[in-house]
């Protein structure tokens, strides 16, 4: 019985560990998307280049998780609940590091705008929808911090409305291209960034999914709520790019390294 005992203060304590890393990881990856945001909306690239730079820490702290995660396994070898919390953290870290590639992603978008894209008019629209994906990241590590599969669930079921947002955004953007062909570089740049905002999206979902797994022990039935927003986006840049005023040039011009 005392080893069992010390066996369970052991595993707790990594336990802690592994969860002051997720939670610190949680941060780094919150503090990504707000700068993603103020450096799309304000055209700051200051803030562009320093999102950048964070993706190193949240990339280490995943490795850091990765590794903790197969010792936890091989040397205390958890079961039933204890093992789903480990499973799910390493999940959640996934998510986590991909959010914050995501966000990098639009940090080098930035880089590219000019000081006049920033008054384009769907400007504040691109930042209502990041408001909006920002807000469900905190919840979903809200439910993580406090084991809340409600929460978790509400996140998962207003997946939709992210995707909403960004079809709606999408075509106003391909409008705005197809209406004025010197849009189209700064058009495509949108493009990309509020189709990144659309996958951050889809990874908190996965973390609802992880979190409500973890508490309840079944994973949540059903098809999540979905938008189908990459075949009406192919369908119109497929449109834009034999529009007779879009030279294919300037829609090929604008790709960024590394996305």
């Amino acid at each position: 019985m005392a080893f069992a005992g010390h066996t369970r203060r052991a595993f707790d304590s990594d336990l802690q560990i592994l969860s002051q890393n997720l939670a610190e990881m949680g941060v780094l990856a919150e503090r990504q998307v707000a700068d993603a945001i103020a450096a799309l909306t304000n055209g700051d690239k200051t803030t562009a280049r320093r999102l950048v730079a964070i993706d190193v820490a949240v990339d280490a702290l995943q490795r850091t998780i990765d590794a903790r995660v197969v010792e936890m396994i091989a040397r205390r070898q958890p079961v039933a609940v204890d093992l789903r919390q480990v499973l799910s953290i390493l999940r959640i870290a996934n998510e986590l590091e991909r959010i914050g590639d995501l966000a990098k992603n639009i940090g080098k978008r930035v880089l590219a705008l000019r000081a006049e894209d920033m008054r384009h008019r769907a400007m504040p629209r691109v930042a209502c929808m990041a408001a909006v994906m920002s807000s469900r990241l905190r919840e979903v590590l809200d439910s993580f911090e406090h084991h809340d599969p409600r929460l978790a669930v509400d996140v998962w079921l207003r997946d939709e409305e992210v995707d909403s947002l960004c079809k709606s955004l999408s075509h106003e953007i391909l409008s705005c291209m197809r209406e004025d062909p010197r849009a189209v570089t700064l058009g495509t740049h949108l493009l990309f960034c509020t189709k990144n905002l659309e996958r951050m999206g889809d990874h908190a979902t996965n973390i609802a999914e992880a979190v409500y797994y973890m508490v309840e022990g079944r994973r949540l039935l059903g098809e999540r709520p979905k938008v189908d927003v990459t075949n009406m986006m192919s369908a119109e840049w497929s449109g834009l790019s034999h529009h007779p005023r879009a030279s294919t040039g300037s829609v090929r011009s604008v790709g960024v390294n590394g996305l």
